[in-house]
């Protein structure tokens, strides 16, 4: 067992814990009885020992994998710019029996947002507590004026 204060069902539930962070399946998968795993699994993470036990086992795979916030954010900048990538637009072409460019193009709209999101919640900018008013016209490249 690990440097910690827990038994080894515990330290169990830790290490399950952190494979999916589902309170429920990591009790079950460390041995509590099925019909009151979520109930135990939330007590467990109310334990002290456990939450540092948890953050113990996130910061060594952080090591492991060599995350910083900064490869997070380039990553998600990359997906970013990879959805807006546009892609041309293909139909079938009944007299040609092939598909054929119609001009158009489509871009990921979906992802490209969940990326920006992602960013933009690492970087706080939609904390409404923190974020100072805006006066007057708020511009944006590539928009019209927008005024709040």
């Amino acid at each position: 067992m690990a440097e910690t204060a827990l038994t080894d069902k515990k330290e169990r539930f830790c290490r399950e814990y952190v494979i999916d962070y589902n309170q429920t399946k990591a009790a079950i998968r460390a041995g509590y009885a099925e019909k009151s795993a979520a109930k135990k699994g939330c007590e467990l993470m109310k334990e002290q020992e456990v939450k540092a036990y948890v953050l113990q086992l996130q910061k060594e795979q952080k090591e492991r994998l060599m995350l910083t916030s900064d490869r997070v954010l380039i990553a998600l900048i990359d997906v970013y710019q990879k959805c807006m990538q546009a892609v041309p637009v293909e139909e079938w072409d009944y007299d040609l029996h092939t598909m054929v460019k119609n001009g158009e193009y489509q871009f990921d709209s979906k992802g490209a947002t969940k990326a920006l999101e992602m960013i933009g919640k690492h970087l706080g900018m939609f904390d409404r507590k923190e974020q100072a008013p805006t006066e007057g016209p708020v511009y944006l490249t590539g928009m019209d004026e927008i005024k709040e």
